[in-house]
Parts: C-alpha cells; structure tokens; sequence
C-alpha cells in the first residue's frame, strides 16, 4: 500500500510503498499523537526505514489496499 507524508515547512512529500496494512500504519499514527513520541517510523517494501517528526507532521495519506491488476478490462 502506498503511503504520502505531508511534512509542515517542507515543499515535498514523502511517499512509499510498505507491506503493512492500513489498520497498523494508522495505529502506529495514532499512537505517536496520542503518546506525544518524538517522531514516527516505517519501513518500506525494500527495507528502507523512515523517520518522520510528528511535530512536523500536516497529514498522512494512506492509499488502500487493492493489489492492481495488470492487463486489458474487457
């Protein structure tokens, strides 16, 4: 699933690709709002961590979960 990061005072985001569902990439936000932890972090489908300041977070999208599918739709 695809996730984009919207970082305040950034003119980019941050997007990738992670093997997690969208159940825990949105329990794993939620906790580090409600814990007030210094920064979140994911992994992507390649292994490649990333290390987000939730102080400095606008918003997180979270794409769905649909595998795509390849090929011509009759």
């Amino acid at each position: 699933m695809e996730i984009r990061i919207g970082i305040t005072n950034s003119g980019r985001e941050l997007t990738f690709e992670t093997s997690d569902s969208a159940a825990e990439v949105k329990a794993a936000v939620a906790a580090a709002l409600d814990e007030g932890a210094s920064h979140l972090s994911f992994t992507d489908v390649k292994g490649n961590a990333y290390f987000v300041p939730s102080a400095n977070l606008a918003f997180v999208e979270i794409g769905t979960e649909e595998t795509r599918r390849v090929g011509f739709v009759a």
